[in-house]
């Protein structure tokens, strides 16, 4: 049995793995990164990246069919090649892949370990068969994995998750997208807009990460013009016959349906990859699921040199949010034990629909009644919106009463991803509303919306 001596462990290459690594490093630890499966980051293989590519084909494609209404006609079918789009998807993937890959294999060989790791004591874990690896420090950082109910693993290989689409060589012809989150929504209007027929099922009225009720039935109105879309449907039954799927529920009206489908995507959360860790055989507290009790704000474990960070602690699943942590992760964990706390930036979240999706700072669901003002704007009439015929959409800027700085907005509307930037900033920099409308604001841009909603919110505090 070999043993390695290192002052750092990392398990899991990943976006908070590979950042833990390189922030051990610098802080002059000596580091090992273990990895039992594939190299490239779960954003590159089947996450932020692939997932975009399909998007953008089906925005050319939406593009092309509604081109009509500016007075540009396509004489003759449009027609999508299902096996060119595919295609497309998994060699621009493998692109972004390889130069995570590289940047691993130009690590040197004495840092990486290849196996899956398990704990036998809070500072010695056993990789693979005949290696094991005694560390002053482990960071966790082994991601998240998408969550298949028991009654949808019964259907075998006609039930997927987000990771089997980019694997696809074409496009099916009926999808059921289970989980009206965010990579539910994304995918499911993707493949709509490509030539599928979809059918996304809800459970608990959700869409995307609306906690604003009157943005969240905005969007479901929206995705209802998109595809059939079911935010309270119960499904009842799913049942293989051959290469089908025949799913049975009861829709939003109480109606019960049955349809039958090639696929049966779900979509329906992820949970975090601790499980084959053997956490049992350390002195870590563990939570009812099996986590780390941790401090959420210097990412340790109890008092233990045992560090988590990224989508392994179930916080924020945000590709830059595991980098921000797996940074602070490494240092700490290089550092030990003198610990600081992660360096929070302003919160931002986007779905990449059409129109697009957007919440920064805090959510409406966890602001006091009193303590706030809402702002709002429809880019139903928004200028430079309904130039391009992209004029759907509302939008609520939230503002604190008492200090006037803005605290939050919830959204669904153009170039949504843009303009959360400029929300983030001006949250991280602490503006209230009337130093926000002091800033510039060019004309005709969708951007005039936003100020729109902050002049309401000055209104309304009077």
């Amino acid at each position: 049995m070999n043993t390695i001596h290192t002052d750092v462990a990392i398990i899991g290459a990943g976006s908070a793995g590979l950042s833990a690594y390189r922030a051990a490093k610098a802080a002059g630890a000596s580091a090992i990164l273990i990895e039992g499966g594939a190299h490239g980051t779960t954003c590159a293989r089947v996450g932020c990246m692939p997932s975009k590519l399909l998007i953008a084909a089906a925005d050319a494609a939406h593009h092309a069919a509604h081109a009509a209404a500016f007075g540009v006609h396509i004489d003759g079918a449009l027609r999508i090649d299902g096996r060119e789009v595919m295609a497309r998807v998994k060699r621009e993937r493998d692109r972004f892949v390889s130069f995570v890959v590289a940047g691993v294999d130009a690590m040197p060989d004495a840092d990486k370990l290849t196996g899956y790791a398990r704990f036998i004591d809070d500072n010695l874990l056993q990789v693979g068969d005949d290696t094991k690896v005694q560390a002053k420090s482990i960071v966790i950082a082994t991601g998240s994995s998408p969550v298949m109910p028991s009654m949808y693993r019964a259907l075998g290989d006609r039930a997927i998750i987000n990771d089997d689409v980019f694997a696809w060589d074409d496009l099916p012809k009926r999808v059921a997208v289970i989980g009206a989150g965010v990579i539910g929504l994304e995918l499911g209007q993707a493949l709509a807009r490509l030539g599928v027929r979809v059918s996304l099922l809800g459970a608990r009225g959700r869409v995307g990460p609306f906690t604003d009720p009157d943005v969240r039935a905005y969007a479901g109105r929206v995705f209802s013009e998109a595809f059939r879309f079911e935010p309270f449907a119960q499904v009842q039954a799913a049942v293989r016959e051959g290469d089908e799927v025949r799913l049975r529920y009861v829709s939003d009206a109480g109606e019960s349906i049955e349809e039958t489908f090639d696929y049966v995507l779900v979509a329906a959360g992820r949970k975090p990859n601790v499980g084959g860790l053997a956490l049992s055989n350390t002195s870590l507290a563990l939570d009812d699921v099996g986590l780390p009790v941790y401090d959420p704000l210097t990412l340790q474990a109890g008092a233990h040199p045992v560090f988590i960070a990224g989508d392994a602690n179930g916080v924020l699943p945000l590709l830059h949010e595991a980098a921000d942590e797996g940074r602070a992760a490494g240092t700490n964990a290089a550092r030990y034990p003198h610990v600081e706390a992660v360096e929070r930036r302003a919160p931002i979240a986007i779905a990449f629909t059409d129109p697009g999706i957007a919440m920064v700072g805090s959510r409406h669901v966890d602001l006091k009644p009193e303590s706030f003002v809402t702002g709002e704007v429809s880019f139903e009439d928004q200028g430079r919106s309904r130039v391009m015929l992209r004029n759907r959409g509302l939008m609520h800027v939230y503002v604190d009463r008492a200090s006037r700085r803005f605290v939050g907005a919830e959204w669904i509307g153009p170039d949504a991803e843009h303009i959360a930037h400029l929300l983030a900033w001006a949250l991280q920099m602490k503006l209230t509303v009337d130093e926000m409308l002091r800033m510039p604001f060019y004309h005709p841009v969708v951007e005039e919306g936003l100020r729109t909603a902050l002049r309401d919110a000055v209104v309304r505090l009077g």
